[in-house]
């Protein structure tokens, strides 16, 4: 079993939209899968989203038994604590998390692009 979650624009779930930035997300949809196959879901509230604070956020995903990070965007710093703790990291992606979770379990996502918001 594995577990991904995506930074989250609404409480929708699967529907939701991908957010732009991973840490100032309101939502994390969290996907539990077996091979190819969504076994469940959950959405769960970012605790830092009115008090950003770097490298909160990483900590806060890992307590979730996580073991893949995919958002739209993201920080050098929050990439490399997400290195550190052997969970992987898929950027620049954008449009519903159903239409991203099935592209990522086919392959066709994967890596880290640069984030223009942090000037890289």
């Amino acid at each position: 079993m594995k577990r991904i979650a995506f930074a989250c624009e609404s409480d929708q779930g699967l529907e939701s939209e991908v957010s732009a930035h991973f840490g100032r997300c309101p939502y994390y949809t969290m996907m539990d899968v077996e091979g190819k196959e969504i076994v469940r879901s959950e959405v769960v509230a970012n605790p830092y989203f009115n008090s950003h604070q770097p490298g909160a956020v990483p900590n806060f995903i890992r307590s979730q038994d996580v073991h893949v990070m995919i958002a739209g965007g993201m920080g050098p710093r929050a990439i490399e604590l997400f290195n550190q703790f052997g969970i992987e990291v898929a950027t620049g992606v954008q449009g519903q998390v159903k239409n991203i979770a099935a592209a990522y379990l086919d392959g066709r996502i994967s890596g880290v692009f640069p984030c223009e918001h942090h000037g890289h």
